[in-house]
């Protein structure tokens, strides 16, 4: 007798096949034929759930920011923590691509050419998504005196476009070069936050380069 499984684990089991297979294959290397063999469905249950591939990958992206959106939500309003902690903790809980979420695999294979529509996708939902987060701490830091700007929302949608940018491999450069865009880009962060010289430094620590961050900026 056929088990007849509820929609939102049928959903799911879908996804999951789909995020396995794109991490292997990428997204133009999958075809539908190789997710409904994987599941195990007919093709009329699939497009029950999702009209198309674009459909699938569209849903797998949502559910993966879901995840880590609600994590860095959960840090960004725990005022127990001190201002500047708090955006450093909730920028490193959405750097999925070196967590240890389930979704790293297929992180991993984003940056392929074969992948750049997703890739695409993933970085407009951050940059939609990641702002409204890390924009009240920053208006709690101003409440503070800790940081002095007009514009928190807008500072960190700036903050996250660049941020995007230079941890995500989309500008080939050598890792001096990287370490140097990435000093350069917290000094200007500190300005363009109004914050004190040298108060923004521990972000380093989301780069795995905190000390020799350190060593360097202080020779300046």
């Amino acid at each position: 007798m056929r088990v007849v499984k509820e929609a939102e684990t049928r959903r799911n089991e879908i996804l999951d096949a789909a995020e396995e297979l794109f991490g292997q294959k990428g997204f133009d290397g999958t075809s539908t034929g190789d997710i409904l063999g994987r599941v195990g469905i007919a093709r009329g249950t699939l497009y029950y759930h999702f009209k198309s591939k674009e459909d699938i990958m569209d849903a797998l992206i949502e559910r993966t920011n879901a995840t880590i959106l609600h994590a860095a939500q959960q840090i960004a309003e725990d005022k127990s923590i001190p201002v500047i902690e708090r955006i450093l903790r909730a920028v490193m809980a959405l750097n999925i691509s070196s967590g240890e979420s389930s979704s790293t695999e297929i992180m991993e294979h984003i940056h392929k050419p074969q992948n750049a529509l997703m890739h695409q996708k993933i970085q407009k939902a951050v940059i939609r998504s990641v702002p409204p987060i890390l924009a009240p701490i920053i208006s709690e830091g101003i409440e503070q005196g800790i940081f002095n700007t007009p514009y928190p929302y807008e500072c960190m949608e700036i903050v996250v476009v660049y941020a995007t940018t230079i941890d995500n491999d989309m500008v080939e450069m050598t890792e001096e070069e990287r370490m140097s865009r990435i000093l350069a880009f917290i000094a200007n962060v500190e300005r363009l936050l109004g914050a004190a010289g040298g108060s923004l430094m521990s972000v380093m620590q989301m780069f795995g380069s905190s000390s020799g961050a350190k060593e360097n900026h202080g020779d300046e």
